[in-house]
Formats: C-alpha cells, sequence, structure tokens
C-alpha cells in the first residue's frame, strides 16, 4: 500500500459537523452500545478488575475521544489487548487503585506522544510482532477464562492454566460448564444466522440467553457483583509511595505504548473501511491518552481505539463521532437506572464471550498474510513467547527478530557469475555489506586468474567492508594478467570510496530506477543491433533484475487475494500521462481506464453501441466496488488540438472516436475560456473534464452507488509543464491545487445527506 506518511492520493470530503447526521448517527450508537456492554464486563473479568472498572472505561473512552475526534468513526473503549498487561499489574501490585496511577500515568505520556506530533513512530512495529502480540493475548485470554467456564479459577500464567486443565476438567461445575460452553456455542452458530436477525449483536444474544436460561432454571452459579451500584464502583487512583513508584511508571509506560500502537493501528485499519474524512493520528493519540488520563482516575480500565466496535460503528451508518460519544451515553444511562440487570449475568457467561473473543485474536487471514510475505516466524515467536514467557518479554523477542530478519534483508547481496573461455561477466545487486563478503569472495575467487571480467555494480549501497573485498581481489586479478572493468549501473559507490570520497547512505528508489533508465537509454542509442524493441527488451530486463525483488511479495498476494482498488481513473492515452505516479499508488491501488482524450461516451442502452468504456466502468463500479471514479485531463492534449481543428476531416477509428467530444467541444464555445487557461486546447482539455464527469451519471451503476453514497465523482487536470494537478471545484467553478486547499473540496456529485 502507499507510504503512509505522503498525502491521500484522492481529496478527502469536509470533516462533517458534530450533528449533520444524527439520525443516522443515534441508530448506529445503539448498535455499538449493544455490542459494547458484555465486552466491557467480560474485559474487566478478564483483566482482574473490578467489574464497575470496565464500565467506567466504556463511558469515558466513547465521550473523550469522541469530543476530541481525531478519527471519529472510531470507537474507543476497554480492549482484550490489555488484559494480560492490566492482569499483570493486579498481581503485582493487589491493589485496583495502583494500576488506575499506571492507567493515569499511560494515558499522560500518550498526551505528550501526540503533542509532540509523532503519533506516525507508533506505527514503526512489524504487523508480525502486533498481530503475534495479540493472538499470544487470545490464547492467555481463552486459557483463563476456561478455567471459569469450569468452575473453577485461572492460574497468573498462560502455561500453568494449560497444564491445569486436565485436573480442572475432572473437577467442573457441571451448570457453569453449560452455561459458558452454551454461550460459545451460540456466538460461533450466530453467524449463520439469516437477516435480518443477524444484525442483531451475536454477543448481546449470547450473554442474554445463557442468563435467561440461568435464572428460568435456577442454575447456582456465580454472578456479577456491582459491590453497591454505579457510586460505590469508583476506586479512585493514588499516588504509589516510594517503593512502587518505578513499578507503577514502567506499568504506565507498558500501557502507553501497547495502548498507542492498537489505537493508531486501528484508527489506519477503519480509515479503510469507509470513504469520509481521513484520521488525524496525532490528534487522536491526545484524545486517546486524555481518556485514558481520566478513565484512570476515575479507576477505570485503560482504553484503545477497538476495531470490533468501530467497524459495526461504520456499517451500522455512522457518519460523526457522534455515533461514539452517543454510545458512551447509553452505557452509563444502562448501569444508573438497570444495573440490576447486569448482576444477573453468570460469570461462566461472561467468561465464555472472552473465551470466543480470544480465539477470533488468532487471525487466519492475517497469518496467510504474514506468510506470503515471508513474516511468520517472527508471528509464530512472538506468539509462543507471549505465552511461555509473559506479554513483554514475549513482544521483545518478537521485535528482535523482527530486527535480525530486517537487517539480514537490507544487507542481501545477489552475485551472479556468466561466461566462458576467458570472458566472464559479474552482476552484483541489492547491498553490499559485510554480511555479504563470504557470498561475493567465494563467487570472486571462482573466477580463473588471467580472464577479461566486466562486473556490473546494480547496488544502493557500499560498506567499506564489501569495498575492500571487491577491491582487493580485482588488484589481485589484474596483478595476474587479468583485466577487470567495474560498471555501476547506479551511483558511483566504488569510483568514490577508491577516491576516498565513500558515501555514507542507501540510496533512494527513485534515484535507482531513474538510473536504470538512463542507463537502458545509453546503451540503446549505442546499439548497433536492428531490433526496434531492444529498448523496451532492456527495460524489461532492468524490471527484472532489480524492481521484481521488491515487488513481489505485494503481487504475489494481490495474485492470491485478488484486486480491491480505491478508484477508477479514467485518463487519456497520452504518453506522458503516467497515473500511479500522479496518484502515488502501488500496484492494486487503482484501475485505470485510457483512451484518446479521456472521453465517457454517454449511456444509450444501444446493444450496438461501444462497450469497451461502459464495461470497464460497470466492473469497476458494480464488481470491484470502487469508492472513486477520476476523470484526468491534461495540457497539450493531441485530441483537443483535433477537436479545435478539422476533426471530421479524420474519418476512420479516430473520426468516430473524438465524435463523442463534439459537446464538449460546443460547450467550450458556448463559455468563455477558463482563467487558468493560457491556450484554446487547454481550455478545452479543463471544459471536457467537467463534461465526461457529468456523462459518468448517465450510466445506471453509476447513478446507483452515487445515489446511496458509497461513490464519488471527480475532475482532475495535470498541467504537464508545471507537473502538477489541480481539480475540478464545482461550487467555486475552477479547478484547484490538489494540496492543502484541496482537502475541503466537495466532490462535483455531492453524496446525499
Amino acid at each position: 500500500m502507499p507510504n503512509p506518511t505522503v498525502p491521500p492520493a484522492f481529496p478527502q470530503a469536509a470533516r462533517p459537523g458534530l450533528f449533520s447526521a444524527p439520525r443516522q448517527d443515534v441508530l448506529a450508537s445503539l448498535v455499538v452500545f449493544l455490542i459494547a456492554i458484555p465486552l466491557s464486563l467480560g474485559i474487566a473479568l478478564a483483566s482482574g478488575a473490578p467489574i464497575m472498572a470496565g464500565l467506567i472505561a466504556g463511558i469515558v473512552g466513547g465521550i473523550v475521544t469522541g469530543l476530541i475526534a481525531g478519527a471519529p468513526l472510531q470507537v474507543t473503549g476497554p480492549a482484550a489487548g490489555l488484559t494480560a498487561i492490566v492482569f499483570g499489574l493486579v498481581e503485582q501490585f493487589g491493589d485496583w487503585r495502583l494500576v488506575a496511577a499506571a492507567v493515569v500515568i499511560g494515558g499522560l505520556i500518550q498526551i505528550v506522544l501526540g503533542l509532540s506530533r509523532i503519533a506516525r513512530l507508533c506505527l514503526a512495529v512489524s504487523p508480525a510482532v502486533v498481530h503475534g502480540m495479540l493472538a499470544g493475548i487470545g490464547i492467555t485470554i481463552a486459557l483463563a477464562q476456561l478455567h471459569i467456564i469450569l468452575g473453577g479459577a485461572p492460574e497468573s500464567q498462560a502455561l500453568k492454566n494449560l497444564l491445569a486443565l486436565p485436573a480442572q476438567l475432572g473437577d467442573l461445575h457441571a451448570p457453569a460448564a453449560f452455561l459458558g460452553l452454551a454461550t460459545i456455542a451460540l456466538l460461533l452458530a450466530w453467524q449463520w444466522v439469516p437477516r435480518p436477525l443477524s444484525a442483531v449483536p451475536a454477543s448481546l444474544v449470547a450473554v442474554m440467553t445463557a442468563t435467561g436460561a440461568s435464572v428460568l432454571l435456577g442454575l447456582d452459579v456465580e454472578r456479577i457483583n456491582l459491590q453497591g451500584g454505579f457510586g460505590a464502583g469508583f476506586q479512585f487512583a493514588v499516588w504509589p509511595g516510594a517503593d512502587l513508584l518505578v513499578a507503577v511508571l514502567v506499568g504506565g509506560i507498558t500501557i502507553a505504548a501497547v495502548a498507542s500502537v492498537e489505537s493508531l493501528l486501528c484508527a489506519v485499519a477503519t480509515d479503510k473501511l469507509h470513504t469520509g474524512p481521513r484520521a488525524n493520528l496525532d490528534r487522536e493519540l491526545v484524545g486517546q491518552g486524555l481518556a485514558n488520563t481520566v478513565s484512570g482516575l476515575l479507576g477505570g480500565l485503560p482504553v484503545t481505539g477497538v476495531i470490533v466496535r468501530s467497524s459495526a460503528n461504520i456499517q451500522a451508518g455512522g457518519q460523526t463521532q457522534l455515533s461514539a460519544i452517543l454510545h458512551s451515553i447509553w452505557i452509563l444511562l444502562f448501569v444508573l437506572f438497570l444495573g440490576w440487570g447486569i448482576e444477573l449475568i453468570p460469570l461462566c457467561v461472561l467468561a465464555g464471550l472472552l473465551v470466543h473473543v480470544g480465539i477470533r485474536l488468532v487471525n487466519a487471514h492475517h497469518i496467510r498474510r504474514l506468510l506470503t510475505f515471508g513474516e511468520a516466524l517472527v508471528y509464530f515467536v512472538t506468539v509462543g513467547g507471549v505465552i511461555v514467557l509473559g506479554l513483554l518479554p514475549g513482544i521483545g523477542l518478537g521485535l528482535a527478530l523482527a530486527v535480525l530478519l530486517l537487517l539480514r534483508r537490507l544487507s542481501y547481496t545477489n552475485v551472479q557469475v556468466e561466461g566462458t573461455e576467458g570472458k566472464y561477466h559479474v552482476r552484483i545487486g541489492g547491498s553490499m555489506t559485510f554480511v555479504g563478503i563470504p557470498q561475493l569472495s567465494a563467487a570472486l575467487q571462482a573466477i580463473p586468474p588471467g580472464t577479461q571480467v566486466d562486473v556490473d555494480l546494480m547496488v544502493d549501497f557500499m560498506d567499506h567492508a564489501a569495498f575492500e573485498a571487491l577491491h582487493d581481489w580485482r588488484v589481485s586479478h589484474e596483478r595476474l594478467g587479468g583485466t577487470v572493468d567495474i560498471d555501476e549501473l547506479h551511483e558511483a559507490w566504488y569510483a568514490n570510496a577508491a577516491k576516498g570520497t565513500p558515501h555514507f547512505a542507501k540510496s533512494r528508489i527513485d534515484g535507482l530506477l531513474g538510473a536504470l533508465r538512463r542507463r537502458s537509454r545509453a546503451k540503446t542509442s549505442m546499439a548497433t543491433t536492428a531490433l526496434t524493441t531492444e529498448p523496451l527488451l532492456q527495460g524489461a530486463a532492468a524490471f527484472n533484475a532489480t524492481t521484481s525483488r521488491d515487488v513481489k511479495p505485494l503481487l504475489s498476494h494481490l495474485a492470491d487475494v485478488g484486486q480491491t482498488p480505491q478508484a477508477l481513473f479514467i485518463t487519456c492515452a497520452d504518453s506522458r500521462i503516467v497515473p500511479a505516479d500522479l496518484v502515488n499508488a502501488d500496484p492494486g491501488d487503482i484501475f485505470v481506464l485510457r483512451n484518446i482524450g479521456n472521453i465517457v461516451p454517454a449511456w444509450t442502452g444501444d446493444p450496438g453501441a461501444d462497450d469497451s468504456v461502459g464495461s470497464a466502468i460497470e466492473f469497476a463500479v458494480d464488481v470491484l466496488n470502487v469508492h472513486s471514479i477520476v476523470v484526468c485531463g491534461h495540457s497539450e492534449c493531441g485530441a483537443m488540438k483535433a477537436l479545435l481543428g478539422d476533426h471530421d476531416a479524420l474519418g476512420g477509428s479516430l473520426g468516430r472516436w473524438l465524435a463523442h467530444g463534439t459537446s464538449a467541444l460546443r460547450r467550450h464555445e458556448a463559455a468563455p475560456a477558463h482563467p487558468q487557461s493560457t491556450s484554446p486546447h487547454n481550455s478545452l482539455a479543463r471544459t471536457n473534464v467537467v463534461e465526461q464527469v457529468e456523462r459518468l451519471q448517465t450510466y445506471p451503476s453509476v447513478q446507483r452507488a452515487v445515489a446511496d453514497g458509497s461513490l464519488r465523482l471527480y475532475g482532475w487536470f495535470f498541467d504537464l509543464k508545471r507537473a502538477k494537478v489541480t481539480v475540478w471545484d464545482h461550487a467555486a467553478g475552477q479547478f484547484v491545487d490538489a494540496g492543502a486547499e484541496a482537502q475541503t473540496l466537495e466532490p462535483p456529485v455531492r453524496r446525499p445527506a
């Protein structure tokens, strides 16, 4: 996917007001509330915290982060990912008020990180470690809660819980086991329930059904105890004494680190589920920190952004942060007026819910993806470390392995030797470091002395040790009567090192690709072969030698899972336009349709019409479910110049195709020139963009998607001489720069309220 540090490829909609869609937000908040209540109770149980701590966190999380709204559609509350940390702190301190103090410290650290505008640095953790940590926590939760289902009490460590399971099975409490297993069965079976019944949250159905059965059957099971109700449940944080100060500080730092990573990853994932404003991660981190500070002061659990509640919020139609705020208000009202209902819930039922939550944290999709990218080892080591050693040692083990594998990959050196009869060709690619010296030396020493050797260096880094190894071999080979010609296809790493002015940093990838292209063109100009396709063949060879290795993991993954582009990009066939460069896209990001003049023929429904454009539009909208369609024209367009000239005399396929542009020509002739244009053909090109965007709306697929709010249409213009993209502002009636000004633009076709 595109680098997260660059601006989004497409203009973002203006951030909606708090009460811009109250009806949708109220309905969505009720759905999230029904999911949050049982999960907040269950996570408190799994954490070894007072039950009221989970409810306090659920109330504070939604209200405080909703008011800050760095990620408007993300829902914040107690999360399963922090249960192991909190449970460990409870075991260590034995006083919940000290754990609450650690939560406060963690929140203050998050606020400082957010105000420092370094939130994205929290994302610099290998996904294999993050997913491995969550899976390890999930297994730990499941093993602990199984003991509660069976009528016992969990141990403090996952391995102890696993080893104690046989004895617990021999001493199970039948009513608790029945209710807990029935809860798990309902949660698993609910995914096959047809609509509209399946719209009711599975967790709510399972907890209410099992609780109702326990009451009707009069089962003797341990139930939730709110210990005097909401007001009596507050255990305010207290400042630790000198003997525990360091331990509480370490606990706060741990909570801040894990909660920040989980919240920011959730915000990034939530952005992929909707087409509204993108998350401001620094602001979101401040909001998360403030929520944790308040929650800790009141004696609540730590909170993070939670993907289950966030995705439910979006699927239920949430439009603004109001839905997150309201869901917390519903929790507060429920506790105040229906708290007696909470005390009917058996602990074994919540344990069944948590076993299901823990199992779902072991995500098969994540494992398959990590296998594709060769990072599964880090994942399984992290999982094993969390289960066997504990959370922090497990994370540390996973991070250490990830760094080692990263260093190995960054130091990879590819050496190829070809040739016979006194002439050899050596290709060296990758990074030349001390790690690759054994491989490099073995390959070079295998070349017979006295031979002619041509060395091609295509490296992005060369350290001193690698330079010495290559240089010493060259000197030795030439001393024995051979010749060595070192040809550097990128920067002069070897030549500069030989002069005593070495480079010290890895090359930029755009510099590498540019050098490869220049090298290919230079060789082509000197070539004497009659093959007119040689430049393309050389370009393909350069791709196979360098770029292929970088893009292979992504393309291999896309080959398995299929394409899910975010936009259809309609532009001209002009060779000077490179769509992927214009939007900073990777393979799989955009679905591209190109033709002469970026023309969209109006839909007529005529079976005899040319369906090449219409089929691409229908496929993109109905099958690929793209969120946006962009029509991008450009300056100095030959099609526009032809339309202004005697295009009727062209004849043939080109003349018939350009006839689709005559309506744009008439519109151009009837209206004054665009103020940005310096020539008639560029003014026509801008008019043509607006015309084609409007023509898109004649297609039934586009009409339906725009009407239900799932599709937006945009008009772009690319100025070749300025190398700048401008975007059509419907309200202003002109094209504006696709920079900070474009972030608040309304699309030419507005989504319905």
